[in-house]
């Protein structure tokens, strides 16, 4: 009797799961088509690149990026690379970049990873007058040794948040407050001055006279650079102001070197100030791409309700459509207002519970699909108020069974400028790659390379960022760690790891088997069309620093050609 009553169970059980597995084929496209192998292509051209620092979006975003567009990007090996808080091996930097120039085309190089050692250790370092000068020489003699060679140099301000040797937790709060009313006086506001003389009293003086060295060096030094844009050794120099608010002491330093550089004589052509740091190496090889492949992109943007454009979102200085503009110009792109005449749609949400904008949801994808109806190319970017999936664009997508692999880019990283360049910048490396593909193979390479970013994107912005992470971090604190951006990955590399890849696996097999993830879409170059199908999707993600801030991870799709 127990064994029939097991059975039954087995069965019932059985016919359960038949079921559910009905209902799923019911909701997701079986596959179709046939795999479509990888060419292999010797790369156009070779670009070099110092990174900002080791992240992936300062340094594995530009490789993938390359990639759409059939360049190889050369980086420094990983034992001169910075991590986390320990510099990077400047001198080793500096000899590796002048032999690595050889035989490049161009070069994308970091100023802080070239002084500092790469952005957290220049956040606390200051470069004597002397330290600067020394740089200055060495990048005469680059030039000199390689005069056909541009090179593209960026550098970023100093932020209003005080270095970590500063660590008393009211003087640091003092310095914030301090910064901000010293950055409003300086634009022409009234101020409590009284308040402002309590706060200067307040603040340890080593503290201030530290806090205020930083930005005077930081400014000796982007002058020196200036100097060497101006002389023709600099091809273009970016400065970029990480982490900024509206009025602080870091716009105090901006607005010295807006008249430094209106005294040079130099426009944005060739010193170019954005608000942002991480995106931009790869904003600027998709300049490097426009100009190689003569493609202009005339970008049209849309946002989820018209008062987007004017949001300023967290860790921003402006707002979006002042960042949006921003990123079109440096990679060589053009605005336009006519959607019909845009080579690619830079659609932006950025949702806030508070402000009751979810509902914005449904008609920002009722107006995607318009677009992608009428065959326009779509780069989207998903930013969340309060970091969290609720206020993603990202779920309606995938309820309303739109096509995201059909996406010229998606992007939702931690702020509006990180991700409006990621997204623009990776649209634009796209189509400037379709748009001189002489044959099939090229446009499958680039195909490909596509669908590994865009794919890749989605699973970290949205999925690890606004959901996984959470979990991981409630999961480390219970464990006993207290602050999750020091872990000891050295004793407990393998077990963040396997729960970082457990949490991020369960959402793959969602998404991969979604209507969204499985629609056929277009890839168009000027010679033919492909019709393409994301059939399977591999990930591999990892810490690359001991922190769970970001993680390093690399998609692997397979695609699968339809007839």
């Amino acid at each position: 009797m127990l064994k029939n009553k097991n059975l039954a169970s087995l069965t019932l059980i059985l016919l359960i799961t038949a079921f559910a597995l009905g209902v799923w084929h019911l909701h997701t496209p079986a596959p179709a088509g046939s795999p479509l192998p990888l060419p292999q292509i010797p790369p156009k051209a070779k670009i070099t690149l110092l990174p900002l620092d080791g992240r992936p979006p300062c340094r594995q975003f530009v490789i993938n990026g390359g990639r759409i567009a059939g360049l190889e990007v050369s980086v420094p090996p990983g034992e001169l690379q910075d991590y986390y808080s320990l510099p990077g091996n400047t001198q080793g930097m500096k000899d590796w970049l002048m032999n690595d120039l050889s035989d490049s085309s161009a070069a994308l190089i970091s100023i802080d990873q070239l002084l500092h050692g790469g952005l957290l250790a220049a956040r606390e370092k200051n470069a004597s007058h002397a330290e600067v000068d020394s740089l200055t020489a060495y990048l005469r003699n680059l030039h000199e040794k390689y005069p056909a060679v541009p090179l593209y140099a960026f550098s970023i301000l100093p932020r209003l948040t005080p270095q970590d040797s500063i660590d008393g937790y009211q003087e640091r709060k003092d310095l914030i407050a301090y910064s901000r009313l010293a950055g409003r006086k300086a634009a022409g506001l009234a101020v409590d001055e009284n308040e402002l003389r309590r706060l200067e009293e307040a603040i340890p003086p080593q503290s201030l006279s530290a806090y205020l060295a930083h930005f005077k060096e930081n400014e000796y030094l982007n002058q020196k650079l200036i100097d060497l844009t101006r002389e023709g050794i600099l091809t273009k120099l970016v400065l970029g102001q990480d982490d900024g608010e509206a009025y602080s002491i870091p716009n105090i330093e901006k607005s010295a070197l807006l008249g430094y550089i209106a005294a040079s004589g130099l426009d944005s052509s060739r010193v170019f100030l954005t608000h942002g740091a991480d995106e931009i190496a790869l904003t600027l090889l998709a300049g490097i791409e426009n100009q190689r492949t003569g493609f202009a992109p005339k970008v049209c943007l849309d946002c989820n309700t018209p008062e987007t454009l004017q949001k300023i979102m967290p860790y921003m200085a402006v707002d979006m459509e002042t960042t949006a503009r921003e990123k079109i110009a440096l990679l060589g792109g053009e605005e336009t207002n006519n959607p019909e005449e845009a080579d690619f749609i830079l659609f932006m949400s950025a949702i806030d519970n508070k402000e009751d904008t979810l509902k914005s949801r449904a008609k920002s994808t009722a107006r995607l699909n318009k677009y992608q109806l009428a065959g326009k190319q779509l780069a989207i970017v998903d930013l969340s108020q309060h970091f969290t999936g609720s206020e993603c664009l990202f779920p309606q997508l995938l309820e309303e069974d739109f096509p995201v692999s059909s996406l010229a880019a998606y992007s939702g990283w931690n702020t509006a400028s990180n991700s409006i360049g990621t997204a623009s910048s990776q649209a634009s490396l796209y189509l400037a790659a379709l748009s001189a593909c002489e044959d099939k193979d090229e446009a499958v390479q680039t195909a490909y390379a596509q669908s590994a970013f865009l794919q890749g994107r989605i699973m970290e912005d949205y999925y690890y960022l606004k959901q996984d992470i959470d979990e991981v971090n409630n999961s480390l604190k219970k464990a006993g760690y207290t602050n999750t951006a020091d872990l000891d990955l050295e004793h407990n590399y393998r077990w963040a790891t396997a729960m970082l890849q457990k949490s991020l696996n369960g959402h793959l097999s969602a998404y991969q088997n979604t209507r969204a993830a499985r629609t056929p879409y277009q890839v168009a170059w000027q010679k033919g069309e492909l019709t393409l199908a994301l059939h399977h999707l591999k990930i591999d993600a990892s810490f690359p620093w001991p922190r769970t801030f970001e993680v390093n991870l690399l998609a692997y799709p397979e695609l699968h050609q339809i007839p």
